[in-house]
């Protein structure tokens, strides 16, 4: 495959854009025409996307599902779980946030005697 100069790059990207219904237009211009990329390359579908460790997303949500305790349990709990694991997985920032923080936050409360 060829490489695409810049120029003909966004050629096709204006093409695109004039091609587009108004309204979407008007959604790419209020998050920036610059930052828009119709290019990007789809992302592995969800079933198949693995973590580090090589396990899918189901796979770890699973796993995670068979240690928590059923008296606890609801479907926001297991939706906040699916979630992160795939926030995670996917690399977002907000996500390894709230994973680091959940991290610092269970060893503070180890070192204060507050959690066994």
């Amino acid at each position: 495959m060829t490489e695409i100069s810049h120029e003909e790059e966004e050629k096709r990207k204006k093409y695109i854009f004039d091609s587009m219904a108004p309204r979407r237009q008007k959604h790419i211009l209020k998050k920036g025409y610059e930052a828009w990329d119709p290019f990007i390359k789809p992302q592995d579908p969800i079933d198949i996307r693995k973590d580090v460790s090589k396990r899918t997303t189901q796979t770890l949500v699973s796993d995670f599902m068979r240690i928590c305790d059923p008296e606890t349990y609801t479907n926001e709990y297991g939706r906040g779980a699916f979630e992160l694991c795939l926030g995670i997985i996917d690399k977002d920032e907000k996500y390894i946030g709230m994973f680091e923080f959940a991290c610092w936050y269970k060893e503070l409360l180890k070192k204060e005697g507050k959690l066994e």
